[in-house]
């Protein structure tokens, strides 16, 4: 039996099953398309969460100039109380006063770091998507799709910022790029937005 010869048979025997099939009322699966392996609802949901370029506006500079001021103000009343606490304990602990004083300056700059990179990344990858300070001008922050950053993104984010202050041109940039990214937002692939 040649190879033509089983390939046509195979084939009549597809079109008999199919015919049976048919005439039973039921029916091939079409094979899958794995552009819709997600389904529908993944489809719908991705679409639903992903915005485009035309729907999102875009926040200017002076706008988060204001909200970037707000929330500086904040972390850094936050840092300076939390290294006093920690600085009073020490002094308690040691009977040092001298020692505790040093602590303290050491502890502030340690802990602006921190406090300020915890309020920044736990704030903006929140359900809030923005910090106090954001959240009082309307204004959070985005992918570059308009969704929700995670927390790691985030804190690229945030010590992007740091590379952004030293060059003061990363923060500069905000007021003259299409889609007002800083330094550190193109950085981290991030936008910010108005709500």
């Amino acid at each position: 039996m040649s190879n033509k010869n089983s390939t046509q048979r195979i084939q009549e025997m597809y079109g008999r099953v199919s015919g049976i099939k048919e005439a039973v009322g039921t029916k091939t699966p079409a094979p899958e398309d794995p552009e819709d392996s997600e389904g529908e609802q993944g489809k719908a949901q991705r679409k639903a969460q992903s915005k485009t370029d035309a729907q999102l506006n875009y926040a200017g500079f002076w706008k988060r100039f204001a909200a970037g001021f707000i929330d500086f103000f904040i972390s850094i009343i936050a840092s300076i109380a939390f290294s006093i606490i920690v600085g009073i304990i020490v002094a308690e602990i040691t009977h040092d006063g001298h020692a505790a004083a040093g602590f303290l300056l050491i502890s502030i700059f340690i802990f602006m770091i921190l406090i300020q990179w915890i309020y920044y990344a736990a704030y903006e990858s929140s359900s809030r998507q923005a910090t106090p300070g954001k959240t009082a001008l309307g204004i959070q922050v985005t992918d570059l799709n308009g969704r929700r950053i995670g927390f790691g993104k985030a804190t690229g984010r945030y010590f992007g910022k740091i590379l952004s202050s030293i060059a003061l041109i990363g923060f500069i940039m905000i007021a003259f790029t299409e889609k007002k990214q800083g330094l550190h937002d193109e950085m981290a692939g991030c936008l910010v937005v108005n709500k």
